[in-house]
């Protein structure tokens, strides 16, 4: 069993990271190329991801920096560590979007990554379990 810590990084940093280029997110990334963490995400993430690499504001940013969807998707399969997704957690969220990010994290015992503000007033019922919500890295 890996001692890297177990990590479950919602949408929207992975848009900090790929996207926008937060320099907030920069040393996410350090960590992930580095393989210093697990990272953790289903199929039905990654879909959502590609999902939202559509819309129009990403679209646009990723066009203005001549990447393509596909490159990410690729880096994406690349650094993830893929599980199934989780039975529904004891905690529930108000987007059910954001559900499975919980779900999972709770069942694989991982520090969820989320800046959402849905997932974020969860934060307390998911640290009497034992899951830490983090907004922000490290």
């Amino acid at each position: 069993m890996s001692a890297q810590p177990r990590l479950v990084i919602d949408t929207n940093w992975l848009l900090d990271l790929w996207v926008f280029d937060d320099p907030r997110a920069r040393p996410l990334r350090a960590a992930l190329e580095a393989g210093a963490l697990r990272w953790l995400a289903t199929p039905p993430m990654r879909v959502e991801f590609e999902r939202v690499l559509g819309y129009p504001l990403v679209a646009r940013r990723l066009q203005a920096g001549g990447r393509e969807p596909a490159a990410l998707l690729a880096e994406f399969e690349r650094r993830v560590e893929w599980a199934e997704p989780a039975p529904r957690a004891p905690v529930r969220c108000a987007d059910p979007d954001d559900q499975g990010f919980i779900d999972l994290a709770l069942q694989q015992g991982a520090t969820l990554l989320s800046k959402d503000k849905a997932v974020l007033a969860c934060r307390k019922r998911l640290q009497a379990l034992g899951i830490a919500v983090q907004p922000h890295w490290p």
